[in-house]
């Protein structure tokens, strides 16, 4: 056989019924609405409103002040807070009410996910639309779901602890990170419902393929950490570091004890995100030269390539970030632009595994999954 004779990886074998693709709409929805969520999270990090609502009210919390004494109370709450009395000391209600708009809007709209996650999966549960792979995996994005509400009011809490003005770093990258893993699996899921042929040799393109997309994550991380510590305020050239390619080891492991540098030290956080980025950059280039030679013409080189491409404009937009010291639009702009490389990069990812299209059809509905038990007893 030849590559002639097999089809290009990731074009499609049939047309996935109706039913699968109501529920790869819904998946894909539901990732554009968690991408909305880091865009409203970043705005609101960057305006500094993220410790504006001191309080955690998952239910009564959806309602924001509707009074002049409702109001009143809120904002009595965020002048005790250490941000208020450090930096915004003075501030006028009117003031207040922006920051705290952003922050409801930000949990505002983590409720609407949650409900346009759950309400939705019953609906396929019940009508047998789901696999029990398929769901499982929905249930395990449920759970981290849940997690990543407390992770965030854990973060909000840190930045209220006395001296604080901004939340905790590492709770701010995790946060983010957490956001990205949900994004990232929902949208594993959703391409694994496109029926593909199986992929082609070497296996090296497959293993690649899932490395730049754990490199994406990590990069988001440490981005998370650059912008927590606000690292990107320093060293404010490119390539170098303040005239240095590479820091000395006395600035970039400055702080004791020393695994403490790599959250604290601002020189090594900036360093490890440029570094992991010339590495995702690096592998990407690799992987698209790569894919184009052993198999042209394919939906597997064309995705590679568009990778690269992407990868080598967010590297272009984080270098015009830090070089306009980390403006608010070009900050935004590059953490939105890190969920489209990740969803990209996770698409391809799972286009280069073999995937059958097996999920039921909702026209047809099975036995939903955890009732099998129940329904052979019946039959």
């Amino acid at each position: 056989m030849t590559k002639a004779d097999v089809a290009p990886v990731g074009e499609t074998a049939a047309r996935p019924p109706a039913g699968q693709r109501a529920v790869k709409v819904w998946l894909y929805l539901l990732a554009a609405l968690v991408v909305g969520m880091v865009a409203v999270g970043g705005a609101t990090r960057l305006t500094g409103s993220g410790l504006s609502i001191t309080e955690w009210r998952p239910v009564t919390g959806a309602v924001p002040p509707l009074s002049a004494e409702a109001w009143a109370a809120e904002f009595d709450k965020y002048k005790d807070t250490p941000q208020y009395r450090i930096l915004n000391q003075g501030m006028g209600l009117s003031d207040f009410k922006v920051l705290y708009a952003w922050e409801w809007g930000h949990r505002l709209l983590g409720r609407v996910v949650g409900l346009v996650f759950f309400l939705p999966l019953l609906w396929f549960w019940w009508r047998g639309a789901l696999t029990r792979r398929l769901g499982l995996g929905l249930l395990g994005l449920g759970l981290l779901g849940g997690l990543q509400g407390a992770i965030g009011w854990i973060m909000v809490a840190s930045g209220l602890q006395p001296g604080m003005t901004a939340v905790a770093p590492l709770k701010l990258a995790l946060h983010l990170t957490t956001a990205s893993l949900i994004l990232a699996g929902l949208v594993w899921l959703a391409a694994g419902l496109r029926p593909r042929v199986a992929p082609p040799e070497p296996a090296r393109l497959r293993v690649t393929a899932v490395a730049i997309m754990g490199l994406v994550l990590a990069q988001i991380f440490l981005g998370g950490l650059v912008a927590g510590s606000k690292a990107g305020l320093v060293y404010n050239t490119w390539p170098s570091m303040n005239g240095m390619l590479v820091p000395p080891a006395s600035e970039l492991f400055a702080v004791s004890p020393w695994i403490e540098n790599f959250v604290d030290n601002l020189t090594l956080v900036q360093f490890n995100h440029r570094l992991t980025a010339y590495l995702l950059l690096a592998l990407a280039l690799a992987h698209a030269l790569d894919a184009r030679r052993t198999w042209p013409g394919s939906g597997l080189a064309r995705r590679a390539t568009g990778i690269a491409g992407l990868v080598v404009a967010q590297a272009c937009l984080g270098i015009l970030t830090l070089l306009l010291a980390v403006p608010l639009w070009a900050a935004l702009s590059h953490q939105v632009f890190a969920m489209a490389v990740l969803t990209m990069a996770t698409v391809h990812a799972r286009a280069t595994r073999s995937v059958a299209a097996t999920t039921p059809n909702l026209e047809s509905p099975t036995t939903p999954f955890g009732f099998e038990t129940l329904a052979g007893r019946a039959a």
